[in-house]
């Protein structure tokens, strides 16, 4: 997918057998496209129909993505111009990231706890899984 005057970015494949929503997905995939720097501030997204054509789900499923990135603060929609990447989108979209990783952190200490781990083991294992994001 590109957007004009833009580098291409490149959505992972939606898929109904994916864990989430698939607007979830797309959700996720444009989050990610712009903290990874691929999507700067400005940047023209692909219109509704063009972004279901090319992923092969439904026009609601990409509005709704666009509704809920949109509500976030990410992107913004300009009547008769299309949709675009928030000024602070950047940092938006790090910022939901980082609450998002969180969450799953307080996730996974409540079923380490439960699972009789104790906090020395499992920060041991918080830091295994670091080194090993590095290889």
């Amino acid at each position: 997918m590109t957007t004009k005057g833009e580098k291409p970015f490149i959505l992972p494949p939606i898929s109904k057998a994916a864990p989430g929503p698939l607007y979830a997905q797309i959700v996720d995939g444009i989050k990610r496209e712009i903290s990874e720097g691929r999507l700067n501030p400005g940047a023209a997204l692909p219109s509704f129909r063009a972004l279901a054509e090319e992923l092969l789900v439904s026009l609601i499923t990409v509005k709704r993505a666009y509704q809920d990135l949109e509500s976030e603060g990410i992107i913004y929609r300009k009547q008769g111009l299309g949709t675009f990447v928030c000024d602070n989108g950047l940092v938006r979209s790090r910022e939901v990231k980082r609450l998002q990783a969180e969450d799953l952190l307080r996730q996974a200490i409540r079923e380490g706890v439960e699972a009789g781990l104790a906090d020395s083991e499992l920060l041991k294992l918080a830091k295994r899984l670091l080194k090993e994001k590095g290889d």
